[in-house]
């Protein structure tokens, strides 16, 4: 089997290539292919080094799959050329997650919408896979009718770019006698064009609601993704979603709290029930001995953790949780790739 990893390179395509050995796929031919200032360069697979190679190339290899996570231009320019070769695309980008005619799949939940004639498949966004994997036999149950979802969300999930500009933030500040308020400004003075943040914050002892790029309606495309991807992966037009996006100086995965409205009633010991029992989740739920989910629990973890289970006294039939998940392996890599498998198992 031959399976090309389109952005080897980056944070996502790194798990990616970690996630398909893990998974059984380290004797398969895989290609790494990624943007032409890194062809060439060599990636570890499984103790074989793996040289880089273009995207023409990698569609000239005609693999039979192809793992995307270069972003969207990527997938809008690419995707389709290796469709027509015949290869199964799982693209990780924004791309395609709201075509009506390609699935957007959480395996444990929708598999089902991927079709023999399938070419391409959409993996959810990150905050999207953990929220509806938390929720998903609940709303079979009880039928989800309103959902008010915050996230606190690492930086991981904007890229390496972030993640260094939280440890540059970090080294400056103890290395400087300055007030942390006013840390973005004097670095910016000092270092001028050598300080190249990723958010137009300073992410150092700071958060702010902001994630994606701001809509006219002041909503984020971060929570129009949440809004859209839950409605389509759980098939419930009709949900009503509001979210709001924080980013905070976290590297092991998305939090969210989540206060969500049934139809119909329920009852706490068959809602835990129910969620110790969904495929891929954890009840994390032990407030008398301080125990809920955290980003450090769920780092280097493919299961979503739930917790702070409760009952929302403010109105009927509402239920009040908090969702944690790696964003770099069940928010992508690992979602992706178990896509894979049950493409292979079929």
């Amino acid at each position: 089997m031959k399976i090309a990893v389109v952005g080897a390179t980056g944070l996502v395509g790194g798990v990616m290539l970690q996630v398909l050995q893990e998974r059984g796929f380290a004797h398969c031919d895989v290609l790494a292919a990624a943007s032409p200032k890194s062809v060439g360069k060599q990636i570890d697979f499984g103790g074989q080094q793996l040289t880089v190679m273009s995207v023409e190339d990698a569609i000239a290899a005609r693999p039979q799959y192809a793992v995307f996570s270069a972003g969207a231009a990527t997938s809008r320019q690419y995707a389709p050329l290796f469709a027509e070769t015949g290869c199964t695309v799982i693209d990780n980008s924004s791309c395609w997650r709201m075509h009506d005619d390609v699935p957007l799949v959480v395996p444990e939940i929708n598999m089902d919408t991927v079709t023999p004639a399938t070419r391409i498949i959409a993996n959810p966004n990150c905050s999207t896979i953990q929220l509806v994997l938390a929720l998903s036999r609940l709303h079979s149950r009880y039928h989800i009718r309103r959902l008010v979802v915050s996230t606190y969300q690492s930086i991981t999930g904007t890229g390496i770019k972030a993640v260094r500009q939280l440890e540059a933030e970090e080294a400056y500040f103890a290395e400087h006698d300055v007030e942390s308020s006013s840390l973005r400004k004097s670095m910016e003075r000092e270092l001028g064009q050598d300080y190249q943040p990723a958010y137009p914050n300073q992410i150092f002892r700071n958060l702010f609601p902001h994630g994606g790029d701001f809509l006219p309606d002041g909503y984020t495309t971060e929570e129009e993704k949440l809004v859209n991807e839950t409605r389509k992966i759980l098939r419930s037009p009709d949900i009503r979603v509001s979210a709001t996006v924080a980013r905070v100086p976290v590297v092991g995965g998305h939090s969210e709290s989540a206060n969500v409205e049934f139809t119909e009633e329920f009852d706490i010991a068959e809602v835990n029930s129910l969620l110790a029992s969904t495929p891929g989740v954890i009840l994390c739920d032990d407030p008398s001995h301080n125990l809920y989910p955290t980003p450090v629990m769920a780092h280097h973890r493919d299961e979503v953790f739930v917790g702070r289970v409760r009952r929302d006294p403010s109105q009927p039939r509402t239920l009040n949780l908090w969702v944690v998940a790696d964003n770099l392996r069940k928010g992508a890599a690992t979602n992706a790739i178990q896509i894979l498998q049950a493409l292979t198992n079929k």
